[in-house]
C-alpha cells in the first residue's frame, strides 16, 4: 500500500516538472515570438519610411548589380525593389505603363528601335555598364574549324542580330553590305563563304542550343546566366575600348519626363559610384565593364 502510494506521489510530482517544465517552454516561446514580431514590426518600419524605387531588370548581371545598390541607397533613404524578367519586351512595357520606375537591361539602340516598333516613350537616365558581345563554341570550339554549312545561332531581335553579324564579320567570317550597319540583318550579307546557315531566336534562347549549333553569339547578360566568361570561354569578342563600347553601354531607362526625377537621380548616382565600380570589377572577370563616363 505504502509503495503504490508512494508511486502515485512521484508520478504526480514528475508530472508536475513536465508540466512546469511546458509552461517554462511555452513561456520562452511567447517571448521569442514576441521579440520576432517586434523585430519584423521594426523591420517593416523601417522600410516603409523609405522611399520606393521599382526596377524591371535582367537577372544577371542587371539585378545583381542592383542588389549591390540596395543598402547604398537604403543609406540616402530609398528602397530599392527589383523584379527580375526574362524577357526583353515586358521591362519596358511596364515601364511604360507607370507600374515601375525604371528598368536596367538594355543599350541605347535596342531602347530606340523598340520605342519606334512600339510607340514607346522611354529615354536614357544613366548609363552604368558595357558587356561585350562574344561568339562562343556550340559544337566546335575554334573558328578555324569552321565548315561548310555550320549553322550560327544568333539573336533575331533587330540591333542585336546586326551586333552579332558585324562580330562574326569582322573575325571574317561574313560580309555585310557597305554602311548598313545597327540595322543589319542576314538578308544584308553580301558574301558568306562558308555558305553559313542562321538560326535566328529570341536573345534568351540563344544559349540554349549550344549543343545543336557550330557556334552562338551571345549577349553579354545571357552569356553570365549560361555560365560563361567572355575572357575565358568565348572564341571572339568586343574590345571594351571599341566604339561598341560607346554604342552599347547598358542604361536605365524611364518614361519620358522622369530622367530627373529625385530618386532615379539617386538611383543613377549610387550606380555610377566606386563602390558599384569596385563589385563589378571584383564580381564579373571582365564579361561586365563599368561605364566610365
Amino acid at each position: 500500500m505504502k509503495n503504490n502510494l508512494l508511486k502515485k506521489i512521484t508520478s504526480v510530482s514528475l508530472a508536475g516538472v513536465v508540466l512546469a517544465g511546458a509552461l517554462v517552454g511555452c513561456g520562452s516561446s511567447d517571448a521569442a515570438a514576441d521579440t520576432s514580431s517586434e523585430e519584423a514590426t521594426e523591420s517593416t518600419e523601417a522600410t516603409e519610411d523609405l522611399v520606393p524605387i521599382t526596377v524591371a531588370a535582367s537577372a544577371t548581371p542587371h539585378a545583381e548589380i542592383l542588389e549591390a545598390a540596395k543598402p547604398l541607397l537604403a543609406e540616402q533613404g530609398y528602397d530599392l525593389q527589383v523584379t527580375v524578367f526574362e524577357d526583353y519586351v515586358q521591362p519596358n512595357e511596364v515601364v511604360e505603363s507607370g507600374d515601375f520606375d525604371a528598368n536596367y537591361f538594355q543599350h541605347v539602340p535596342y531602347l530606340d528601335s523598340f520605342n519606334e516598333e512600339h510607340g514607346t516613350h522611354l529615354v536614357d537616365a544613366g548609363d552604368i555598364h558595357y558587356e561585350p558581345f562574344g561568339i562562343y563554341p556550340g559544337t566546335k570550339s575554334s573558328l578555324d574549324d569552321v565548315e561548310d554549312g555550320d549553322v550560327v545561332a544568333i539573336p533575331n531581335d533587330t540591333t542585336n542580330e546586326a551586333r552579332a553579324l558585324l562580330l562574326l564579320q569582322d573575325n571574317g567570317l561574313l560580309t555585310l553590305k557597305d554602311g548598313v550597319g545597327l540595322e543589319a540583318t542576314v538578308n544584308d550579307i553580301t558574301e558568306n563563304p562558308y555558305n553559313l546557315e542562321f538560326q535566328e531566336l529570341e536573345a534568351a534562347q540563344v544559349a540554349r542550343v549550344v549543343g545543336e549549333v557550330a557556334y552562338v553569339v551571345l549577349n553579354g547578360n545571357y552569356a553570365l546566366e549560361a555560365g560563361y566568361s567572355v575572357a575565358k570561354d568565348s572564341i571572339a569578342y568586343e574590345a571594351s575600348d571599341s566604339v561598341a563600347a560607346e554604342t552599347y553601354v547598358n542604361i536605365i531607362a524611364v518614361y519620358e519626363g522622369h530622367e530627373n526625377d529625385e530618386k532615379i537621380q539617386a538611383l543613377v548616382s549610387v550606380l555610377k559610384s566606386d563602390e558599384i565600380k569596385k563589385f563589378i570589377e571584383d564580381t564579373y572577370d571582365g564579361a561586365v565593364v563599368f561605364y566610365e563616363k
